[in-house]
């Protein structure tokens, strides 16, 4: 009897710790869950729960966005094709055009100090007054050409402190059969014109790690920076990824941009609050649009 109680007792031990095992596995996996889960957004955002402002038919094709001052009343766009700078009242369709140039592949806008940029596809770039936005057509604009390598450029950012240029390759001969992405650093002028400053480059090898998914080279498509955190937030449409980087430009983490959500993601930019917006080109079936992410403190 007495050793039968103790093979029972042993089987009995042996029986709690395969139950302990298997509850602290469980609990392994719910964590590791949930920390996935979280990292689906950056800290503070939700981009599975975007606010939809649809856009007029007009843009139909919007590219980039940019805010003056980070003020969102007013939301500054531009569209493939057409040389002209529109702005109207987020929520409403309400939009003023202001043409300013032919016809051609401008691809991003952003506005520093007084000045409207806007980056054409081959790298040149045009400068106006803000205020000649009040105008139907302005012959008001600076064009600057050959600050850039010949390439393919889509994302820019001006800053407004500083009134530093960022212009970001998209596809340039210097970065193939590499994990780079180049960048060049210009500056404004007081008159509107743009002087080349510096360079930089991204270190995307750690995008398909970091993703968990073999995307192969990364094509930015617009950059802003986050006025909270100072982080460098990148949008690709080509790998529908959000790239976040510390200010050096070090990769920190890249986020999966559904289709579900985003169409087809071209623009991006901060309001003062930190609010993220994320413009999005239409299709035959959806309008164009720019999405809304509101930030909420950790």
């Amino acid at each position: 009897m007495i050793n039968s109680s103790k093979t029972k007792t042993r089987k009995n031990y042996v029986l709690l710790l395969v139950v302990l095992a298997f509850l602290v596995t469980l609990t392994g996996l719910s964590c590791v869950e949930k920390k996935s889960k979280g990292e689906t957004s950056p800290m503070g955002y939700n981009l599975d729960k975007p606010l939809k402002y649809s856009m007029p038919d007009i843009l139909q094709e919007i590219s980039g966005i940019a805010f003056d001052k980070g003020d969102n009343k007013i939301v500054y766009a531009e569209m493939d094709e057409d040389g002209s700078v529109f702005k109207l009242p987020l929520g409403t369709k309400n939009e003023t055009v202001t043409k300013f140039g032919k016809k051609g592949d401008y691809e991003d806008i952003s506005i520093a100090q007084g000045w409207v940029i806007v980056l054409k596809s081959n790298g040149d770039l045009y400068s106006l007054p803000i205020s000649e936005t009040s105008k139907p057509e302005t012959t008001n604009v600076r064009e600057t050409k050959g600050l850039v390598p010949k390439g393919e450029y889509e994302g820019m950012f001006a800053d407004e402190v500083s009134g530093n240029i960022y212009v970001l390759c998209k596809n340039c001969k210097q970065d193939k059969g590499t994990k780079l992405t180049s960048g060049y650093i210009l500056s404004l002028q007081k008159d509107g014109s743009i002087k080349p400053k510096g360079t930089f480059s991204v270190d995307v090898s750690q995008v398909d790690k970091l993703s968990g998914k073999k995307k192969g080279t990364f094509h930015p498509s617009a950059l802003a920076i986050n006025p909270l955190t100072k982080e460098w937030y990148i949008v690709s449409s080509v790998n529908k990824a959000l790239l976040v980087t510390d200010q050096n430009w070090k990769v920190k983490n890249v986020y999966h941009l559904s289709s579900n959500t985003f169409n087809q993601p071209e623009g991006i930019a901060f309001d003062k609050n930190g609010n993220l917006y994320i413009s999005n080109e239409g299709s035959e079936t959806q309008l164009g649009n720019i999405l809304r992410f509101d930030y909420k403190k950790p």
